[in-house]
């Protein structure tokens, strides 16, 4: 009887971890759609990232090709709606998992980081800055993965009015917490997007990098979300103007 509950639970845990799957793979600016995998790296997968000391934590891997080689106009101060559904190819039709499981917790974050280029290829030993994040809010007890559920996979991000114009990527990512109880048990899901950020200001944010910026002791890479009251979104605190 005991054995019978122990695969009943791990199956349970799999199918939950499945349903957990959803990808960043297109955005609208200022409330215009940019196009399904227009701007975005999109991975041809929806398999998770669990190596924080990877590669892969920075804009995942293994892309739908060809990558687009469009970099979308933003003003600063503008609004980005990132959109995520539960497969690389985007919303399919109803699916009750779209665009990820409602039963699964976590926080939703975004992070620029200035590049020559923002079509290059080479994404590592950027700088990165956090511009967003929506982790647990105690008051009405929602998470980041919650409002993106209710919102249909979109999350609006403010472009700070601040940073200096050029060329970005905005990375974006969606953390499921439901087996994160040890490391590695957290799975980030993300995509980064290619933007030219116009009309800036002159601020130079504090920056991370990728990987460095978490760690398997941070805070929000190990959470236990069942009851939980409080919780603390892993990385640096959100950059304002």
């Amino acid at each position: 009887m005991k054995a019978s509950f122990l695969s009943l639970a791990s199956l349970v845990l799999v199918i939950s971890s499945v349903k957990a799957r959803t990808v960043f793979s297109a955005f609208a600016v200022n409330g215009v759609e940019e196009g399904h995998g227009v701007a975005v790296r999109v991975p041809s997968t929806n398999n998770p990232v669990k190596d924080i000391t990877s590669n892969d934590i920075i804009c995942n891997t293994n892309f739908i090709q060809p990558v687009s080689t469009v970099v979308a106009s933003v003003p600063a101060g503008g609004v980005v709606a990132a959109e995520f559904h539960h497969t690389p190819a985007g919303y399919v039709g109803p699916d009750p998992s779209d665009p990820l499981d409602p039963t699964d917790k976590g926080p939703v974050l975004a992070y620029l980081a200035a590049v020559p280029d923002a079509t290059q290829e080479d994404v590592t030993g950027l700088q990165w800055f956090k511009i967003f994040e929506e982790g647990l809010n105690p008051a009405t007890h929602q998470w980041g993965s919650d409002l993106l559920f209710i919102n249909g996979g979109y999350v609006n991000i403010t472009i700070p009015s601040c940073v200096q114009a050029g060329q970005y990527l905005l990375r974006v990512e969606s953390i499921s917490l439901a087996s994160a109880t040890s490391y590695p048990g957290a799975e980030f899901y993300m995509s980064c997007a290619q933007l030219e950020v116009t009309d800036g200001g002159d601020a130079k944010p504090e920056t991370v990098s990728f990987p460095g910026a978490y760690t398997p002791t941070s805070p929000g890479i190990t959470a236990n979300i069942y009851g939980a009251t409080s919780y603390t979104c892993p990385g640096p605190a959100v950059f304002t103007c």
